[in-house]
């Protein structure tokens, strides 16, 4: 074998461990690889956001309800009878998970209810997607406290949460979070607060449409387009629900994918 057949060789050996890459032996990894994602999250805090947070221009009249303008190919995927298909994930991810679970199924009533009493996290649903239609229904009970209602939507999140897009629920309403800039995690961006909130109040039901279409995230709030923003690094992820120490209900939780 000549010199230049051994070079070619060894190349080609190269090349293809460095596409297999390590083995994944977790069941987080191996349902990452499953899925399609290979997120390069070597750090946080670098970078700067490649688009600028915007603010949405208020719809006024012109409401806009997709699940009801077209209702054909959503699938409801509200929890009904386990949390079977549903991950807990901590946050930050490095944070240990409460042993107790927070959130209930509420049979009779079709909703899934988070207590807010067992620490920080999100409930994963544990399908990765890319381009996608989301219609969430939610509503706090009435705290004491009577200020700082938290919770939250994520969309296009890595598998443990280190790379995140929420769209916040709470007493404002606005997307944020730490998405790619040149293959690393940049800091944190946020998009205006619509001048006009168009949140119910506090123990009435407010409904959060999130549509994931190429490199946009855009959110309406009760009809309203809220906010935008571009997360051009990350075409694919996985969504759901925030825990953030307040009760919360979800209910008519529909997705629909988009070409």
């Amino acid at each position: 074998m000549t010199t230049t057949h051994r070079l070619a060789n060894v190349a080609a050996i190269l090349c293809a461990v460095f596409i297999a890459g390590p083995a994944t032996g977790s069941q987080g990894e191996r349902l990452a690889a499953r899925e399609g994602l290979n997120f390069s999250v070597p750090g946080a805090g670098i970078g700067g956001a490649t688009q600028p947070a915007r603010a949405a221009e208020q719809s006024g009249d012109k409401k806009t309800d997709w699940l009801a303008s077209d209702p054909s190919g959503w699938v409801d995927v509200t929890p009904r009878k386990s949390l079977k298909g549903w991950t807990r994930v901590p946050i930050p991810p490095d944070k240990p998970l409460d042993p107790m679970n927070q959130w209930k199924i509420e049979k009779d009533q079709h909703y899934l209810l988070c207590e807010g009493n067992h620490g920080h996290e999100w409930l994963r649903y544990d399908h990765a997607i890319s381009n996608f239609l989301l219609h969430v229904e939610w509503r706090f009970e009435p705290d004491p406290r009577g200020k700082g209602y938290n919770s939250g939507i994520f969309v296009r999140n890595d598998l443990m949460g280190n790379v995140w897009h929420q769209a916040q629920v709470g007493q404002t309403a606005y997307i944020f979070g730490q998405t790619l800039v040149h293959g690393e995690v940049g800091p944190k961006f946020k998009t205006p607060t619509p001048a006009v909130n168009p949140l119910h109040s506090i123990g009435e039901w407010n409904t959060y449409e999130i549509r994931c279409d190429g490199p946009k995230i855009t959110l309406w709030v009760n009809g309203d387009l809220t906010g935008e923003y571009d997360v051009p690094e990350v075409p694919k992820g996985y969504w759901g629900l925030e825990a953030e120490g307040y009760h919360i209900e979800f209910r008519n939780v529909k997705i629909k994918k988009l070409p």
